[in-house]
């Protein structure tokens, strides 16, 4: 059996560190010391320019819209729907970018068209993307344009099926796109092949803001107007777990202060609820309590509901969509919590399942909604690549998710005979088959998985910045390091090891089953700075730290607020005890 992730050894592994001639010129242009300027080369920052874009950015260094192809042929078409007073529905998916993205253009375009309206797939009924049932609609409700958002950049046969129907689309999408581009009046991506926009990691609800960016440029409306929904645009971008770079690290910025300053009324009401009221909401913040949330109503119900809380206006429709909205993630945490107990004593059970290099388990009565997530659950568990299925419509379906650098994607195609449809990317998948086929699927993904993985893709990896002394951890120090927010992918917030550090002698055991250890630590020969830390399941560790033993930390450093005092903390990922 694959040890859990408590118990399993993790690799360390320093990233590749910036040219040192590259470091020694922007610490000396910028008065920084060699850590810090090293930290901007690894995110390829090496002038003085480029720091200050990146430490101060502006709404100023957005790309002009016009550069994205086919932009001048959507903001025509839309001004085209309201001279004509047509009847035009904002379309998007059911997660958070694409629920932020129809909130933020059904907000701003309904004081400019008389007739819109927003749609939401059901997915159960309908599924991810353009729906046959949703062109139907359209069509009946004599809806002449459908702007989609976060979806359709593949939906060639529906988008022809709608201009058979007298349905006109715009589509707004970020994914990659197949060999047909669809045939809509114009298809917004930046990963588009043709496509000459400068930067290509949007969200679908950047590409919803690039739409409306060029329409206020277009008809000389003051910014002000579109730059008040950032809020929304910062929701979608940490959600969906794009790169914090170039233009999305500007959104995510601007973003950031609005949703800290003045919400909007629905997200004011999300942010209360979720207990983020009165501190500094980040980006893990949005990611692990605002976008759950969020996501809730399209596993549980339906995602409409998310979009009727982002577009609310009062108070009180507000706070009752609230309360629906949690009732719904508090179910979710549940089904999620049972299924992955489920799962794991599953595994338990079965020395066949333990012993595998994959997961890949069925249950015809889990939550079609939680199984993506409890896929997450077992891959952190077991790290190995994880398929997790259950019954719907009288076929198994499901979520898949994979390791560090394993191409999940590319195995499922392997098995592609053996299923109905799938789809996705290297580390995440979606995936439909007979349920006769499962067995089959099971022996043949772990044969691909067996004979492709190697150990070192199996093994847990922390990836570290650079090695510090605790005593360079200065209030200045961590006063530029704060300045390298917002944290995300491509920034992530830097990790560090210091090596050698012992136990202050007051280091003790934490938490409800004392399961962390809440640490002061201090380097052998410099007793009087004493760092506070917190470790989290890592009580198998305290012993070993107890005895006196110097060991190694790889950690970031965070504030720390606890009964109205605030302090630095390292937050440990992991303890190396010298052999």
């Amino acid at each position: 059996m694959q040890a859990d992730n408590q118990s399993m050894e993790k690799l360390w592994q320093y990233k590749a560190q910036g040219d040192i001639n590259d470091v020694k010129h922007l610490s000396a242009a910028l008065n920084v010391n060699m850590v810090i300027a090293n930290l901007l080369v690894q995110r390829d920052i090496k002038t003085y320019n480029e720091a200050k874009s990146f430490f101060r950015p502006r709404l100023s260094e957005l790309h002009d819209p016009f550069l994205m192809k086919d932009m001048d042929k959507a903001v025509e078409r839309l001004q085209q729907a309201i001279d004509r007073e047509e009847k035009v529905l904002v379309y998007g998916d059911y997660d958070v970018d694409g629920t932020t993205s129809v909130a933020m253009l059904y907000l701003f375009l309904k004081d400019y068209l008389k007739q819109i309206d927003y749609y939401i797939p059901d997915r159960y009924t309908e599924g991810y993307g353009i729906s046959p049932q949703s062109i139907d609609f359209a069509a009946r409700e004599n809806f002449t344009l459908v702007i989609v958002l976060d979806c359709g950049i593949k939906a060639v046969e529906k988008v022809q099926y709608a201009r058979q129907n007298g349905v006109d689309f715009i589509i707004c999408d970020h994914h990659n796109p197949g060999d047909t581009i669809p045939d809509a009046v114009a298809v917004l991506d930046p990963k588009r092949n043709d496509c000459k926009y400068p930067y290509k990691e949007l969200s679908g609800c950047g590409v919803g803001f690039k739409l409306l960016q060029a329409f206020t440029q277009k008809n000389n409306i003051n910014q002000d107007k579109l730059f008040d929904l950032l809020d929304l645009a910062v929701v979608s971008i940490a959600s969906d777990i794009v790169p914090i770079t170039g233009e999305n690290r500007v959104l995510a910025y601007f973003g950031l202060q609005k949703l800290n300053t003045n919400p909007g009324m629905g997200l004011k009401t999300i942010i209360h609820n979720s207990g983020l009221s009165g501190g500094e909401i980040s980006i893990s913040d949005i990611v692990f309590k605002i976008g759950p949330r969020l996501n809730a109503s399209g596993r549980i119900e339906h995602g409409k509901k998310s979009v009727q809380i982002l577009v609310s206006v009062d108070t009180v429709s507000s706070g009752a969509l609230g309360e629906e909205i949690d009732s719904f993630n508090e179910i979710r945490k549940t089904l999620d919590r049972d299924i992955t107990q489920e799962a794991l004593d599953m595994i338990e059970r079965d020395e066949t399942l333990r012993k595998r290099n994959s997961t890949v388990i069925y249950n015809r009565d889990w939550h079609k909604g939680v199984v993506g997530i409890v896929a997450s659950r077992l891959t952190e568990y077991f790290y190995r690549p994880t398929v997790v299925l259950t019954e719907s419509n009288g076929l198994a379906t499901g979520s898949a998710r994979s390791v560090k650098d394993f191409d999940l994607y590319e195995a499922i195609g392997a098995c592609s005979d053996l299923l109905e449809s799938y789809g996705g990317h290297m580390f995440a998948a979606g995936l439909t088959m007979k349920i006769e086929n499962v067995r089959a699927f099971s022996k043949r993904f772990e044969e691909i998985v067996s004979n492709s993985v190697t150990e070192k893709q199996q093994t847990q990896t922390i990836e570290a910045d650079a090695k510090i002394a605790l005593h360079e951890i200065t209030p200045r120090f961590f006063r530029i390091l704060k300045q390298f927010a917002p944290f995300g992918p491509h920034n992530m917030m830097p990790v560090f090891i210091t090596e050698d550090v012992i136990d202050a002698g007051t280091s003790r055991l934490v938490g409800k089953n004392l399961e962390h250890i809440k640490l002061d630590l201090m380097e052998p020969d410099d007793s009087s700075g004493i760092f506070a830390g917190i470790a989290f399941n890592l009580a198998h560790k305290f012993p070993l730290i107890q005895s006196g033993t110097p060991f190694d930390i790889c950690y970031s450093i965070a504030l720390n607020e606890f009964r109205g005092k605030t302090n630095l903390q390292l937050n440990i990922k992991d303890i190396k005890i010298k052999s």
